[in-house]
């Protein structure tokens, strides 16, 4: 197969970059009229491009640090909003074009308007959206639930990234927030970390204060085995690993590695399983059948596995049912719109269902926004998510 050429889209982006930077300018030029804008603008585009590509060359040495976060982070929010600016400028200079008007003053404004609400949306999830925690409630009927489990509710959470967080007092509102569901089981569907075990040892103490009456339980993600990080060898990415499994036991948290647990209520029970991530384009270590070895078709199954891609490829085709799945691994691109009946993220061109519930044939698939972070530090239009799903017997 032939491989692409890496530095195709890269030319794509650069020309895109600077024909969006060229009509934002005259934008801004048409409102100012000041004949040194241009040179200020320019300044200012060629000084950032120049600190994102040195940035780019410290991660050798000095990995993602703060000086590559603050450039990163300013970068984004330039080309987001310029591209915003561009998205409602062009309408109107389409129909002045069509019938050969000059350029609306008010039409210019209101698109400056949109740019500049565009950079104070993204500061505000920087400073404050990341951790802006909801809890989003559903309720699932199953006409082969077993009675006694009629009305259990699980708390799910996924996606953590400890390694992003820096706020404590805000992490510990949304560990309260989980808390104040007082579900019957909490679940955790992987990516405790960024890349190191480490990350998570100063949350610790945190998250091993949550606790349910049938118990925790977790999953790895692709970000738990350390496959994005350099190592000085495969035994330290072994023994990182090791530890990480080791610090879920010490948090309280059961962590099913391909296996099962049965949970019992009142002489009937339901099948709770684990696989290891399993996910297109990220790694597929999971064995579903060994997770449910020994366990009767017609049981109740609830399963949890980080990557949803594992549910579309494999868990609702199984032909032992998988009554409901929980994933996470989206994130929601911590990127969209949810509002006014609207469900939008770019992450959508990934993965068509990207967040909520979805159902195939009986068989359910939930998808946790997550609760953490990792690469942008923020989160806009797409909060940080608890999941807290009822299920109840259809009558």
């Amino acid at each position: 197969m032939k491989r692409k050429n890496p530095l195709i889209p890269l030319a794509l982006f650069l020309i895109a970059f600077f024909l969006i930077n060229i009509y934002t300018l005259s934008g801004l030029q048409f409102l100012s009229g000041s004949p040194i804008l241009p040179l200020i603008f320019w300044a200012v585009i060629a000084s950032l491009s120049a600190a994102l590509i040195i940035a780019f060359k410290r991660i050798q040495t000095n990995g993602m640090d703060q000086f590559f976060k603050i450039i990163s982070h300013a970068f984004l929010i330039i080309v987001v909003s310029e591209l915003v600016f561009a998205i409602f400028l062009l309408p109107g200079d389409v129909y002045r074009l069509i019938l050969h008007q000059p350029r609306k003053y008010s039409w210019v404004v209101f698109a400056s308007a949109m740019l500049i609400f565009t950079i104070l949306i993204f500061v505000y999830g920087m400073l404050r959206g990341k951790y802006a925690y909801r809890v989003i409630r559903h309720t699932l009927e199953f006409e082969d639930l077993p009675a006694a489990f009629d009305g259990f509710t699980i708390t799910q959470i996924s996606d953590v990234h400890a390694g992003s967080f820096h706020n404590r007092k805000a992490v510990k509102k949304g560990i309260d927030l989980i808390h104040k569901q007082q579900s019957d089981l909490f679940v955790f569907t992987g990516d405790l970390v960024n890349n190191k075990a480490s990350e998570i040892v100063p949350w610790m103490d945190l998250f091993s204060t949550i606790k349910a009456p049938f118990g925790q339980f977790s999953v790895l993600g692709n970000h738990d085995y350390g496959d994005y990080v350099k190592w000085e060898s495969e035994a330290n990415k072994r023994a990182n690993l090791e530890q990480l499994k080791s610090l879920h036991g010490q948090m309280g948290y059961r962590l099913l590695l391909d296996e099962h647990v049965k949970l019992e209520k009142d002489g009937q029970s339901i099948i709770l399983a684990g696989v290891e991530n399993w996910g297109l384009g990220f790694g597929q270590r999971g064995d579903l059948r060994k997770a449910l070895a020994g366990v009767n078709p017609v049981a109740f199954k609830v399963l949890l596995s980080h990557d949803p891609t594992h549910w579309e490829s494999e868990v609702k085709q199984l032909a032992s049912k998988v009554h409901l799945t929980l994933a996470g691994h989206t994130h929601g691109m911590q990127f969209g719109l949810e509002a006014f009946g609207v469900k939008w993220s770019p992450v959508k061109y990934r993965y068509a269902h990207w967040a909520g519930i979805k159902e195939d044939q009986g068989r359910y698939l939930n998808i946790n926004r997550g609760f953490g972070f990792i690469g942008f530090s923020g989160r806009v239009g797409i909060w940080p998510e608890i999941t807290v799903i009822t299920l109840k017997r259809k009558v």
